[in-house]
């Protein structure tokens, strides 16, 4: 069964922990924490602050996407607020390896993330040392967007990649994930899928993160 990750972009912000604790109980595996500067994407959200109020009121694994330029210089930050897994971009950073590297002598599980126009072949050299691959199947920015269906074959390549690495793992999927085509998602190789607003735009939240996991037993 697929884990799931819902994004609180897509929470009610003046509520948080209050959709945090339903998230919770419908059996949310990790928090998705969307980073965003308005230069490497066209949107701002929010950073370490907020995390370290969210740390406070969860034991769930804080999942935090770095959709931000030069991300090397924020790692400590992230680290203090109580990141569990820190996620790049390929195309974010100059010298990919020396990021990971960073991430990982601070204690945190190390992600890397492509956009939809970057081939597979870029995570190549740096899969050998992350514990998690992040493959965006909408142009990252903003919630609430239609999945690019031509990215199950980069799923899939993703997928062989990760496998013949012989070692663990986690290939995540961000991008209109919903009912439609979370099995697609779980087929093709994917091992956690974020999910914002086709979780948050339900009445009954917990029932859309069943009906999601359901989709993949």
């Amino acid at each position: 069964m697929i884990k799931i990750a819902p994004s609180i972009l897509s929470a009610n912000f003046a509520n948080l922990e209050k959709d945090i604790k339903i998230l919770e109980r419908g059996g949310a595996d990790w928090l998705h924490l969307d980073i965003m500067d308005g230069n490497f994407v066209p949107n701002i959200t929010f950073g370490p602050i907020v995390i370290k109020s969210l740390r406070k009121i969860t034991k769930l694994k804080l999942d935090a996407h770095l959709m931000i330029e030069k991300p090397e210089r924020y790692i400590e930050d992230f680290k203090k607020a109580g990141t569990d897994i820190l996620t790049v971009h390929v195309e974010a950073t100059t010298h990919l390896h020396r990021t990971i590297t960073q991430i990982k002598k601070l204690g945190m599980k190390t992600g890397v993330s492509i956009n939809p126009s970057t081939p597979a072949i870029a995570l190549r050299e740096i899969i050998p040392f992350v514990d998690l691959v992040l493959v965006m199947t909408v142009n990252p920015g903003f919630g609430g967007q239609k999945f690019i269906p031509t990215m199950i074959r980069k799923i899939q390549e993703v997928a062989i990649m990760c496998e013949t690495s012989g070692r663990k793992i986690h290939l995540q999927v961000d991008g209109g994930i919903d009912e439609t085509n979370i099995r697609a998602v779980y087929e093709a190789g994917a091992t956690v899928t974020v999910a914002g607003y086709s979780i948050f735009s339900k009445e009954n939240i917990p029932k859309a993160i069943q009906n999601l996991k359901k989709l993949t037993r």
